[in-house]
């Protein structure tokens, strides 16, 4: 007995679909699709670190450019990567055992300069080596690669530095203070303790002003005078391994105060005329010129007085009531400023007027 021939072309197609359908249920991702490299954003390459006697803080700059080069317009989220190495346990070579990330949502990126982004851990342990890393996304699956790496050593901060003091000078502030000897707990400070000055400006963020000091001055020569600077001092913990910072002393403020006078004068020279004895000088270059003290001696005194002022740009003077009896007279110069007091120059060379 034969089988239909109807039987055999419904089968077929029958069976065909069942092995298609078969086929499309085994179908996945093993692996997160790769994305189109145009919407992948740069790694970020400024991830830093600040520690305080709370913990750290992140901060790094939002990626303004995928890796072909496509400007971005907006970072969907941030992925913060944290390892713990006890200290004792550490090794260089030793592959870093990342945990799962933090997400931290993004937001847009600006058209001109740069935008920060931040990120805040105090669950730390005394004894361990901490390391960070970030990773920006800027859409589904499209991940940057990794940051660069900070890594750190936590142990129980130093106290704060106390009895910070500011002694302003020309275009500088030195800044003094008590050493530290006890740790945050109580217990006594056995490794080696710097100091990290800290300055903010206008009431901006606070940065690190030069490097750490294992002494208890600082002299900040990067000021300018008339100009109002907050400082705090942050005490820091050397060990082998790392340092540590510890607590930020009380902010102090303070402005350093111009003590340069003008030029001296030069080119003294005086000419006895019927209405006194006139002295002229050349004038003396200084944006902040106020003006020009006339001194004079007779030949017996050794310390001339001032006879008067001329503001500036004048250079003369005239001295209209020159001593009667006296044979020979002295005349000199100084230059001020516009300080209040101001300051003075070195008085000039001596002219010498005959009257007799």
């Amino acid at each position: 007995m034969t089988t239909p021939k109807t039987c055999s072309i419904f089968f077929i197609p029958v069976l065909s679909a069942i092995v298609l359908l078969l086929s499309l249920n085994g179908c996945g991702f093993k692996n997160k699709p790769i994305p189109p490299q145009q919407m992948v954003p740069r790694a970020v390459t400024d991830l830093r670190y600040q520690l305080n006697d709370k913990g750290v803080t992140l901060s790094w700059s939002y990626p303004i450019e995928t890796v072909t080069g496509r400007d971005i317009t907006e970072i969907s989220s941030f992925e913060v990567y944290r390892a713990v190495v006890p200290a004792d346990k550490y090794c260089k070579t030793c592959p870093v055992p990342w945990g799962r990330p933090v997400d931290i949502p993004g937001g847009a990126v600006p058209d001109e300069g740069k935008k920060t982004a931040t990120y805040e851990s105090s669950l730390l342990r005394p004894g361990n080596m901490y390391f960070f890393k970030v990773r920006s996304t800027a859409g589904w699956w499209a991940e940057s690669a990794d940051s660069n790496i900070v890594s750190f050593l936590w142990n129980i901060p130093a106290r704060a530095p106390e009895e910070v003091q500011a002694r302003a000078g020309d275009k500088v502030i030195t800044l003094s203070w008590q050493p530290v000897t006890m740790h945050r707990d109580g217990s006594p400070v056995t490794e080696k303790v710097e100091y990290q000055v800290l300055r903010s400006e206008g009431g901006g963020t606070f940065t690190p002003v030069g490097k750490p000091v294992s002494g208890t001055t600082f002299t900040d020569t990067t000021t300018r005078n008339g100009r109002n600077y907050l400082y705090k001092v942050q005490s820091l913990s050397v060990y082998e391994q790392a340092v540590v910072g510890g607590g930020e002393s009380k902010v102090i403020s303070a402005a350093s105060v111009d003590r340069t006078p003008p030029p001296r004068p030069v080119g003294v020279h005086v000419i006895r005329t019927a209405d006194g004895v006139k002295i002229f000088w050349e004038p003396a270059g200084a944006n902040d010129l106020q003006g020009y003290r006339i001194y004079r001696r007779t030949a017996e005194k050794k310390k001339p007085v001032r006879i008067g002022t001329v503001k500036a740009p004048y250079v003369m003077f005239t001295d209209t009531k020159p001593p009667q009896n006296a044979e020979r007279v002295y005349y000199s110069v100084s230059s001020i400023d516009n300080r209040k007091p101001a300051n003075e120059s070195a008085r000039s060379q001596e002219a010498m007027a005959i009257l007799q």
